[in-house]
């Protein structure tokens, strides 16, 4: 059991990365979205809350405490759909759950992102994860405003929640790099704005993590 608690907490930002790309990017396998509501989706929680767990190893009390009842939270509100998937109120309350949850996370990637003076494949990992969070922050707010307002987007597939998720999760993924295609656009004062700041959050954060980078890098070789 110390083993395995120990490999958990050596790999846990390589956990924590490919359960974030699998969340956001198993779409690109699957054809069946109504399956990935009812069954993948759930699935893809209990393996990002688990790997995000390790990133809380020997946090203190209260900030495990915190990452268990969020985790406890997004794993069982994708379950709720089933039974409240029309309502908008639900779909609310979900949208602003996995923010906290996404922002709680990115916070403590980031705090170690900035402290340690060195670099290894934690510091890399670590900076991959920081980008893929913020494309999820990005996405459930989105997805909170959308379900709030239909209007509050042009180009967005309301056929299917699963389908609406997909283009968030594109419409985030570039706005956040800056490719902007355009095919899908904010249409409401909310998300243009919403979409502006996480635009700017993206460059700032390329920016800030390739300055931390380089000084990791000046650290170690003068070292």
């Amino acid at each position: 059991m110390m083993k395995f608690r120990k490999y958990l907490q050596d790999k846990k930002y390589e956990l924590l990365l490919l359960a974030l790309i699998q969340h956001l990017f198993i779409g690109i396998f699957l054809n069946d979205l109504s399956f990935y509501t009812k069954i993948i989706w759930p699935v893809n929680m209990l393996i990002l809350g688990t790997a995000s767990v390790c990133v809380f190893i020997e946090k203190g009390r209260w900030k495990n405490l915190m990452q268990q009842f969020l985790f406890l939270l997004v794993l069982l509100l994708p379950l709720g759909l089933t039974f409240w998937g029309k309502n908008p109120t639900y779909f609310a309350f979900l949208n602003i759950g996995y923010v906290i949850f996404f922002l709680f996370i990115f916070w403590e990637i980031f705090k170690f992102l900035i402290k340690p003076g060195y670099i290894n494949k934690d510091i890399i990992s670590a900076s991959a994860c920081g980008y893929f969070l913020l494309i999820e922050i990005s996405t459930f707010l989105f997805q909170f405003f959308v379900y709030q307002n239909a209007q509050s987007f042009k180009g967005i597939d309301f056929s299917s929640p699963a389908k609406t998720y997909i283009d968030l999760v594109y419409f985030s993924s570039i706005t956040l790099t800056s490719i902007g295609f355009g095919d899908i656009t904010p249409n409401s004062y909310n998300t243009k704005l919403i979409a502006s700041l996480f635009g700017i959050a993206g460059q700032f954060y390329s920016v800030v993590l390739v300055g931390i980078l380089i000084s990791k890098f000046s650290s170690k070789s003068d070292s």
